[in-house]
């Protein structure tokens, strides 16, 4: 952007004959630059609507929030550096045509003058589009790094609350666990007990049989074997 500053500029300066031409070319451009950044300005309202939409559907919503907003203000604010240029390179061109007819009909000090106005101007302008754009990068950086900050110390809290979460939930299930293991060793005590009782069963010796009742009562009924 600063070189198409630049070569308008010395453009102007260097055929007056031309500036009407040249104004008019520098104004086409000026308005396919703004046209470009409505656009921009439009993608990055509709980018920052679809990352809030996707936030919205993982766990940690407001460390993807915070991201989201960072990055459409980014984004912004190099737009608005670039419509600052454009805007700059209006003020300019208007200033070059300016000066263009005052050295057509000045005289050649006057022109001389001019010239040096310009290139005062000139740099004086690149000074502080430098300084913005060092100023800039100072807060890029540093909201940046706030952001890595404030996401660490989200995901350490995260990390924090899931342990004591789970730390509540083995103390709330602890009761049950330890019932349930009574209650396990309750069952095979008994399944042990009930085996024992059946072995011992089936090895203790079998008693004679009862008489009959009837032969009991009257022994002679008993018959005899030859």
């Amino acid at each position: 952007m600063k070189n198409i500053v630049l070569a308008l500029l010395f453009g102007l300066a260097a055929v007056p004959l031309w500036a009407q031409s040249s104004a008019t070319a520098a104004g086409a451009d000026i308005d396919v630059e703004r046209a470009r950044l409505a656009e921009e300005r439009k993608a990055i309202s509709a980018r920052y609507d679809a990352d809030r939409a996707a936030c919205y559907k993982k766990f940690a919503v407001e460390g993807c929030l915070q991201e989201s907003r960072q990055r459409r203000r980014v984004a912004t604010d190099d737009v608005k550096r670039q419509e600052a240029e454009i805007n700059d390179l209006e003020r300019k061109r208007r200033g070059a045509a300016a000066l263009d007819k005052l050295d057509e009909k000045g005289s050649s000090a006057r022109a001389k003058e001019a010239d040096a106005k310009r290139e005062e101007s000139l740099k004086s302008q690149q000074d502080r589009e430098q300084r913005a754009a060092d100023h800039a990068a100072g807060r890029t950086q540093a909201a940046s790094e706030a952001a890595e900050k404030q996401r660490q110390f989200d995901d350490k809290q995260r990390a924090h609350a899931e342990e004591q979460a789970k730390a509540a939930r083995r103390r709330a299930e602890a009761p049950a666990a330890r019932q349930a293991y009574e209650d396990k060793q309750r069952q095979a005590d008994q399944h042990r007990a009930d085996n024992q009782k059946r072995n011992a069963d089936r090895t203790k010796p079998r008693s004679a049989p009862l008489p009959d009742p009837g032969t009991a009562a009257n022994p002679a009924a008993t018959p005899t074997r030859p």
